[in-house]
């Protein structure tokens, strides 16, 4: 796993599907490229509880939907700085890779869940509702910009 500063997605293959994790402190949201790349789509949300079982449902959802790499947020302070999340997310990816042969690559995060919510309120969705897919709207949100960026590079 290496880390282009100048192009974040260089380690994406060209095709194939893609999936996106929102990594929280408490749930992992999942969501998916259709094969074109064009679109994300929300897909799951693991409740997370020890890392092995965490990588164990990312391995079968990686299996189930032939995903060829994947997009982790990466949670940047809102000045580009690195905090202690950061530091957690690269960890988490330091173990997973360890047991994927999949490329993973970072995209920055910073406002996703906000901008998620922010459209669920306005779409009048309640308050229950928008805790139970705010994150794997979120994994949606990240992966479709990551997506974007791939198709204008």
């Amino acid at each position: 796993m290496t880390e282009d500063l100048t192009n974040p997605l260089a380690a994406i293959p060209p095709s194939g599907k893609i999936l996106g994790l929102d990594l929280g402190t408490k749930t992992i949201g999942v969501a998916v490229s259709d094969a074109m790349r064009y679109s994300a789509t929300p897909l799951e949300t693991i409740k997370r509880t020890k890392f092995t079982q965490d990588a164990e449902r990312l391995i079968e959802l990686i299996s189930e939907n032939q995903a060829v790499a994947i997009i982790l947020g990466l949670p940047l302070n809102m000045d580009g700085s690195e905090g202690p999340r950061v530091q957690s997310t690269r960890a988490f990816a330091r173990n997973l890779a360890q047991k994927i042969t999949l490329p993973i690559a970072f995209w920055d995060e910073r406002l996703s869940t906000s901008a998620v919510t922010r459209m669920m309120i306005e779409a009048d969705l309640r308050r229950d509702r928008r805790a139970e897919v705010v994150d794997k709207l979120a994994a949606s949100y990240i992966l479709q910009g990551a997506l974007d960026r791939l198709r204008n590079w």
